[in-house]
């Protein structure tokens, strides 16, 4: 049978080169479907790449004639995604074949390039498809492809996979996947009724665990031989609900490869410091009340963000990386401050762009915001590519320190413990302070202990006397 992208008039769109150097991504959900009338630009689907949520626009205007991958699977730089059929027939004497390379070259009747590359010409490409659980394991397959606009159903009739598709955030489709829930069976909170993450974590059934969209594995305590579990006196649970597989994909599959990159290419070692942070707990409290930071969360990750920056001015081998390919330490004069962020997704580090040259309260509202972009999902592959330094707060969970890895592409990653009153000798007399504990993971093939301790060193005096910070301010 002759293929479809052979007849004319069918425009095929191929998923295209994101400028991330990256060689698939994930379909989270289609705009459009079979049927439906797109418009040059129009958005027609996201894709997950990177540790971002992309919109894919149409490159020409027409009908959809197939849609060529599932929401779920990884799709390779270069496949097919989507069949369209332009309003224009080709000119006489033109074949069809042609028309099909055009749209792959961004030329052709009402197509214009909107992203950077649309993929290679003339090799073979595949889909991975996303696998599928055992029976009661969360895996589903009862939504459709397409996410376009409901058709009207007459009666009470429950909407079909052909009719329509529940208005749903990407995150909480996923996570109804994962726990085999019905999303039309949920009643929506969010925008026009959309159903959100905890919509559908309250639709779990009381049979059922409750798990976060990111866990792996839910067991229910051991009950005898019988393989059935108590749910708090609620009834038993069925075996197969005592386990929940989620594929690895998207954030938790790129964090995965980075951290393995890391652990098996860069020889690490790490170094802590106990710093009494009482006058910068001051100084914030003194500066939230003040009208430059109205209205800005200024918070302590914020001034050790300005003391790392300033310091490493004073240590610019701290803001290097290892150029393996030719043998060569990468010496940056500029800082592209990255800040880990936990998302419902997983963790994703944006990078605040040229930090060297922001002063404090630039910062504040540059932390504020990456970290509200990523957390909905929003940061765009600019905001996370090319840091050069990270900062991450386990603090905030109540954690004293920890041995970060460093990022692939940088050379050290600065840890911020929790910061609590404790006793503390002040002034030859025992005080109670505020007391933080910073650590530093970093590279050790260009970073020797030596450099690596008085840069800890030198941004923990910043934050024990901030007046320091003034000639960096």
């Amino acid at each position: 049978m002759e293929d479809r992208a052979q007849q004319q008039g069918v425009l095929e769109f191929r998923l295209p080169d994101l400028g991330e150097g990256l060689a698939d991504a994930e379909l989270v959900s289609w705009s459009v479907g079979v049927g439906d009338e797109v418009a040059l630009n129009q958005t027609i689907a996201e894709v997950e790449t990177a540790k971002a949520v992309v919109a894919l626009p149409s490159p020409f205007a027409g009908r959809v004639v197939e849609l060529l991958a599932e929401p779920g699977e990884t799709v390779l730089v270069g496949a097919p995604l989507i069949r369209v059929r332009n309003g224009e027939s080709p000119d006489e004497g033109e074949r069809p074949a042609d028309s099909a390379e055009a749209a792959g070259d961004g030329a052709g009747s009402g197509r214009t390039a909107v992203l950077v590359g649309y993929g290679p010409e003339g090799e073979a490409v595949s889909r991975r498809r996303r696998p599928k659980s055992e029976p009661g394991g969360g895996e589903t397959d009862d939504y459709p492809a397409e996410d376009g606009a409901a058709e009207q159903v007459s009666g009470n009739a429950r909407p079909t996979p052909t009719t329509a598709r529940a208005a749903a955030t990407p995150a909480a489709r996923r996570l109804a996947r994962e726990l085999g829930i019905d999303l039309w069976s949920v009643p929506g909170s969010g925008p026009g009724g959309a159903v959100t993450v905890d919509d559908v974590r309250d639709a779990v059934p009381v049979t059922q665990p409750h798990t976060p969209a990111n866990q792996s594995q839910v067991r229910g305590a051991a009950a005898g031989d019988s393989g059935m579990t108590a749910a708090d006196g609620a009834g038993a649970v069925r075996p197969a609900a005592r386990e929940i597989r989620t594929p690895i994909s998207g954030v938790r599959k790129r964090t995965a490869a980075a951290m393995v990159t890391s652990a098996q290419t860069i020889p690490q070692a790490s170094t802590f410091v106990t710093l009494d942070c009482t006058a910068s707990m001051e100084l914030l409290d003194h500066l939230r009340g003040t009208k430059p930071f109205a209205g800005l969360p200024l918070t302590p990750l914020a001034l050790v963000a300005k003391s790392a920056v300033a310091a490493l001015a004073e240590f610019p081998r701290i803001n290097t990386y290892w150029d393996e390919a030719n043998q060569e330490i990468v010496t940056k004069h500029y800082v592209n401050l990255g800040v880990a962020v936990a998302t419902d997704r997983g963790l994703l580090v944006p990078n605040i762009k040229e930090a060297q040259s922001l002063s404090l309260r630039d910062l504040t509202r540059e932390i504020g915001r990456l970290a509200e972009t990523a957390r909905s999902g929003a940061a765009s592959p600019a905001d996370l590519r090319g840091g050069t330094f990270t900062i991450t707060n386990v603090g905030v969970f109540g954690v004293d320190t920890g041995v970060p890895l460093v990022n692939p592409g940088e050379a050290a990653i600065l840890c911020l413990g929790s910061i609590r009153k404790r006793p503390w000798v002040f002034h030859d007399e025992l005080a109670i302070r505020w007391v933080t504990t910073l650590g530093i993971s970093f590279d050790h093939r260009m970073i020797d202990g030596e450099q690596a301790s008085r840069f800890l060193s030198t941004t923990a005096s910043f934050l024990e006397d901030p007046l320091t910070l003034l000639s960096h301010i």
